[in-house]
């Protein structure tokens, strides 16, 4: 994976949101996201995938529907909000996850956070250029595991 170059830890640019902000979302997400979770993962969803992570504190199992891509055999996903989302959090510290990803279930480890450049032959340009808006600059590169 020489084409892709791990980001040194720093502040993290972008989308900066406040309490509030970080509130309301939550409060959408907690809507959202079951009716994103009816389609996320799909054969025919190449956008959004599914999520699976274990709680760092509880244990349990979450499933978050997540923008992502394939590459080779990698998967690489924005850090729309940055090192302090708590699925980011979870997968730091498990070192592992799964994704279900146009219809297949994946098992990933080795997470790294890459910086725009070597993200971005994932992602077709109209993403790109989203992310780019939004100031994405940050983003989670786990390689495929052997293991399910």
């Amino acid at each position: 994976m020489s084409h892709m170059t791990a980001v040194q830890h720093r502040p993290a640019r972008g989308l900066h949101l406040g309490r509030r902000s970080r509130s309301a979302i939550r409060f959408v997400a907690r809507f959202l996201n079951p009716l994103t979770l009816l389609v996320a993962g799909r054969r025919w969803m190449p956008v959004v995938g599914v999520l699976r992570h274990t709680g760092r504190a509880s244990g349990r199992t979450y499933m978050t529907p997540l923008g992502m891509r394939r590459l080779g055999d990698t998967f690489v996903m924005p850090l729309t909000f940055g090192e302090s989302a708590g699925w980011y959090r979870n997968v730091k510290a498990a070192g592992r996850c799964e994704v279900t990803y146009l219809g297949r279930t994946y098992a990933l480890d080795d997470p790294r956070v890459i910086d725009y450049a070597a993200a971005a032959p994932a992602f077709p340009r109209y993403e790109r250029l989203q992310f780019r808006a939004l100031g994405i600059n940050e983003y989670l590169v786990m390689r495929e595991s052997k293991e399910i």
